[in-house]
């Protein structure tokens, strides 16, 4: 039975931290029938409205289902954005993170959106790391056990923060490694023609 994954969506996402990681998570589905596997997961953008969310870079983007419709995911990302900020402050939103989290396999964030597994409770107590430019910010909040400065990605039990925006890729390319194999995960980059070493 193939995993689900949840990615949540709210106004203020930052594209790429949500999109980067649905692009391997499906790549992975793709890449599946070459390993003699059934695709290994569902994935699917929850919001807490049907309607379109307007992401940062002004991106619209339809969520195939509402908070109200989960309540069980194997695997949950929370991405950053500018929408961190006010999302930290609804009750309702943070409500639901820390009910799925209760059940979940792996509970995962981008970006800012370490801030809202910390503030949620998930994150708590835990080493995350974030965006470079939001490092002293979440770490004045005292949620966290620390914030790690300079990592792609820090791993605490079943709690895994990736820094911003593009190490989003890398945290969900490793995570693909841990559930299916050094060997699968290389192959879905491969697919993808993702080098992260940058040419400049």
């Amino acid at each position: 039975m193939p995993r689900s994954i949840g990615i949540l969506l709210f106004d203020g996402v930052e594209e790429l931290d949500f999109v980067g990681p649905w692009e391997v998570f499906t790549m992975a589905n793709e890449v599946a029938p070459h390993f003699a596997m059934e695709p290994p997961f569902t994935v699917q953008l929850i919001a807490e409205r049907s309607d379109p969310v307007y992401c940062a870079k002004t991106m619209r983007v339809l969520p195939d289902r509402t908070t109200a419709e989960t309540d069980d995911l194997d695997i949950l990302l929370v991405p950053g954005g500018i929408g961190t900020r006010r999302e930290a402050t609804n009750p309702a939103l943070l409500s639901w993170i820390t009910q799925i989290a209760t059940k979940a396999e792996w509970i995962t964030s981008v970006c800012t959106g370490a801030l809202l597994l910390t503030a949620a409770g998930p994150a708590r107590g835990k080493r995350v790391t974030t965006h470079w430019a939001f490092v002293e910010t979440l770490a004045a909040r005292g949620e966290a056990a620390e914030v790690v400065a300079d990592a792609r990605y820090v791993r605490d039990g079943n709690v895994v923060t990736a820094a911003g925006v593009s190490a989003g890729i890398d945290m969900a390319l490793w995570l693909i490694a841990e559930l299916l194999g050094v060997e699968f995960a290389r192959s879905v980059k491969r697919a993808m023609e993702y080098d992260p070493a940058p040419p400049v």
